[in-house]
């Protein structure tokens, strides 16, 4: 047997270097890049071995991990999962720091690989620079903290485990059940220490997404429930995206006459002009599918996680006979809810279906009635978005001005607060990949290093960061890195002065203005931010706007910028779409001073009451 005398940071970048993918019929590296910041613990190792490579395999610099990260997870959902990045970092906080990263591909179902440096395995130096010492286990490390938020953990303490590791990691990471994130810690004297590797660890690997067939006893059982169906509603989730099943779900729906609904993470799967696009669906969800949910007898859940966004809070769903089958790669997720599971890929699941069901519709009064509804709605959200004449726009007219000013192609970004409900609801996207919302951990900071990472998965595609003032402060830094990269962004900045959704809510459940708002936490003298000038500082063009038709002719001049673009705007923290939405479940006190905080926790019962669980 042929081996290669390498160390083993330098054996593993060969191999990542060697692992390929085709799309669209052309062959493409699988590892578009590694993310890296580097430190004590990684950059001897694995910072030589990625130089030596960096051709092949390039590494791009950013200004903080969990930015990096973050950048990371966007490229490889906009990509489809097709392909995907790495992300290196040294031990201690920068190994942490990458942790909250770690999250968000865990709970969105999206690969990343995380290379974060570690400690001595030889322990002779212990402890280390910005080691974490346990007094009564040797073997924990900072690096631990990623066990939970990881699909696959390991730490190589041996040069020759780096083989068997890469070889399970790369199966999780292309595998559509089990993707997500893995994690392989890397101890920093180990990633120097060299060994005979076999030649094959080296050899060119094609990966092709894996598409199960459903269980014939599943399907006969769902088609089974879905020709008894009198209003069956279709829930679409990311997973279509993902599947490239988009044109499936459109033929289907319309064989069928079955109305269509989308989570935050399957918004685009569907043309938002579809006839039986009833658009977003559950708390902040749209009029049209919100009845057409609470009507339903037979909801065909696709490629969705049901989380309670989507369900509100196990209340949307209303008729006590309604059943779910729950297409899905993932076991987990396919039975959820006590769903009819139906284990499959989502575009082999759709075209088994329909040859099932060839011949049968839905009964043609549910589907009128649905197309009516959705027409309703689409009236309701014009007057939302339009321009009026308010001191402070609303975030729907915000989000009106860039719409009107958008191109099919664009693509929207965004991840946490109250713009997440008001794009989910109003957004029309061009095509699908157009609507990029991170809404499974809902990370505040997500956004510009997000939207650097869609940038990067495809530059022809105007990306359009929408972020309030609160996440902008939490992350910003990557505007820096979009500058230095030549990813230009285009990034709307709604200012107002504070955390606006969250106070909304403790409103709703009868709480005092209270530390959300910068007026209402405690100050000696209240913030004026010019986030135009902070922006611009970091290389950014930038400029402040005042109302709605500025904001339209701002956002034109920045689609003509060749490099990132900032445009800010203040709004009122007090307005939102109350058109559509439904309840979600948010605990009240018991016992509470406050006569508000007792009416709100009388809603509160009176709802649970409504769970259908």
């Amino acid at each position: 047997m042929a081996t290669i005398r390498l160390t083993m940071a330098q054996a593993l970048v060969a191999a990542m270097a060697a692992q390929r993918t085709v799309i669209d019929g052309q062959d493409r590296p699988l590892f578009a890049g590694v993310w890296a910041i580097f430190g004590h613990g990684n950059v001897a190792g694995l910072g030589e071995a990625l130089y030596a490579v960096r051709d092949r395999l390039p590494t791009l610099r950013a200004h903080n991990e969990q930015a990096m990260a973050h950048a990371a997870i966007a490229f490889a959902k906009a990509s489809r999962r097709r392909r995907m990045m790495a992300v290196t970092s040294s031990i201690g906080p920068g190994a942490t720091n990458m942790v909250t990263a770690a999250a968000v591909a865990h709970v969105n179902r999206v690969p990343v690989l995380l290379l974060p440096g570690d400690v001595f395995a030889g322990r002779r130096p212990d402890p280390v620079l910005q080691q974490i010492e346990d007094f009564g286990d040797g073997t924990v490390s900072a690096n631990d903290c990623f066990r939970p938020v990881s699909r696959y953990f390991d730490r190589i303490t041996r040069p020759e485990q780096i083989m068997p590791a890469f070889e399970r990691a790369m199966q999780v990471l292309t595998d559509a059940a089990e993707c997500g994130p893995v994690t392989l810690a890397l101890c920093q004297d180990v990633q120097t220490e060299a060994y005979d590797y076999p030649d094959w660890f080296f050899a060119e690997r094609v990966w092709q997404p894996r598409r199960p067939r459903a269980d014939a006893a599943q399907m006969v059982q769902a088609v089974a429930l879905l020709k008894s169906a009198k209003r069956p509603l279709v829930v679409a989730g990311g997973g279509i995206l993902y599947s490239e099943a988009e044109a499936d779900l459109a033929a289907f729906c319309i064989a069928h006459g079955i109305p269509a609904a989308e989570t935050q993470a399957g918004k685009s799967a569907l043309p938002h002009d579809h006839q039986l696009n009833l658009g977003a669906i559950g708390v902040t969800g749209t009029g049209a599918a919100n009845d057409a949910a609470r009507q339903a007898d037979l909801v065909l859940a696709i490629g969705t996680r049901l989380q309670d966004f989507t369900t509100g809070s196990r209340s949307l769903f209303a008729d006590p006979a309604c059943r779910i089958i729950g297409l899905n790669t993932q076991a987990f997720d396919a039975g959820k809810h006590r769903a009819q599971p139906l284990v499959a890929d989502a575009k082999v699941g759709l075209a088994e279906l329909g040859a099932a069901l060839q011949g049968w519709t839905a009964p043609s009064v549910w589907t009128g009635q649905a197309k009516a509804g959705r027409t309703a709605w689409l009236e309701t959200a014009a007057r939302y978005l339009a321009a009026g004449n308010d001191t402070l726009p609303s975030d729907a007219q915000v989000i009106g001005a860039v719409q009107r000013r958008s191109r099919p192609s664009d693509v929207v970004l965004c991840a946490a607060g109250g713009l997440p409900g008001e794009l989910h609801k109003l957004w029309q996207p061009g095509a699908p990949g157009g609507y990029h919302m991170e809404y499974g951990y809902s990370c505040m900071g997500y956004e510009i290093a997000g939207g650097l990472g869609v940038k990067l998965a495809d530059p022809t595609r105007e990306v359009i960061v929408m972020v309030g003032d609160g996440s902008y402060l939490m992350m910003n830094s990557e505007i820096a890195t979009s500058v230095m990269l030549g990813a230009k962004l285009i990034i709307v900045v709604l200012d107002n002065r504070g955390f606006g959704c969250i106070n909304r809510l403790q409103n709703a459940t009868g709480g005092a203005p209270f530390n959300n708002l910068l007026r209402d936490a405690r100050h000696e003298t209240l913030p004026e931010i010019d986030f135009a000038a902070h922006a611009a500082a970091m290389g950014a063009i930038a400029r402040k706007v005042t109302g709605i038709a500025e904001l339209e002719a701002a956002f034109e001049e920045a689609r003509g910028h060749v490099r990132t673009s900032v445009v800010v705007i203040d709004t009122d923290p007090l307005r939102s779409t109350d058109a559509g939405g439904h309840w979600w479940e948010v605990a009240v006190p018991e016992i509470s001073e406050r006569t508000e905080v007792e009416a709100a926790r009388r809603g509160y019962i009176e709802a649970l009451a409504r769970r259908n669980i």
